[in-house]
């Protein structure tokens, strides 16, 4: 067989981040259409608000949200992160809706975002569509989301919370352009 040259892969995307206010427009629009399929808002939320990448997305169970009835978390990191009014109220309509999906295989999965095979979760690259297809650019919002927490709190903080490696944060900081220096390590329980 002769040999096979495959042209490379050029990525026509834009990765440079999402200005602050335009971010959080997007999320708004997001958040308050209700012709935008509840699937999508939810996995646009934790990409804009937490700075989840959708392969993370993808991958939670029904047992990572967590309802206590007044507060609504989602394990990304340690402490769980609480959701926001109305994301709290979107996340707990979509937990419901879940157990009335089509598809056989997705009644009984434990993934938040199933897929159509069973026990699977949805594919990445699906989710990454109907994201973009909604207007949510997932790469450009994430980047965005978690520049904006590093500047906001330490980010060791953030980092764990949202289930970052500490070396990531660190190259976050940087290009935030904040610094360490408001981190103080060490035993604050005193």
């Amino acid at each position: 067989m002769p040999r096979l040259a495959l042209p490379p892969q050029v990525v026509n995307q834009d990765q440079t981040p999402l200005h602050q206010h335009h971010r959080l427009a997007v999320l708004r629009r997001v958040l308050n259409d209700d012709s935008v399929p509840l699937r999508a808002r939810i996995a646009a939320a934790l990409v804009l608000l937490y700075a989840q990448p959708v392969t993370r997305i993808v991958r939670l169970t029904a047992n990572d949200v967590i309802d206590d009835g007044t507060t609504v978390t989602v394990r990304l990191g340690d402490p769980p992160s609480p959701l926001p009014e109305p994301v709290a109220d979107l996340m707990r309509a979509y937990v419901q809706s879940c157990q009335h999906l089509p598809y056989a295989s997705s009644r009984s999965s434990q993934w938040l975002f199933p897929g159509r095979q069973p026990g699977q979760p949805m594919n990445p690259v699906s989710l990454q569509v109907h994201l973009r297809e909604i207007g949510v650019q997932p790469q450009r919002g994430r980047t965005s989301a978690i520049r904006q927490l590093v500047l906001q709190a330490p980010a060791p903080v953030i980092a764990k919370a949202l289930g970052y490696h500490d070396k990531t944060a660190t190259r976050l900081v940087t290009e935030a352009g904040g610094t360490w220096s408001r981190y103080a390590p060490g035993d604050h329980t005193r």
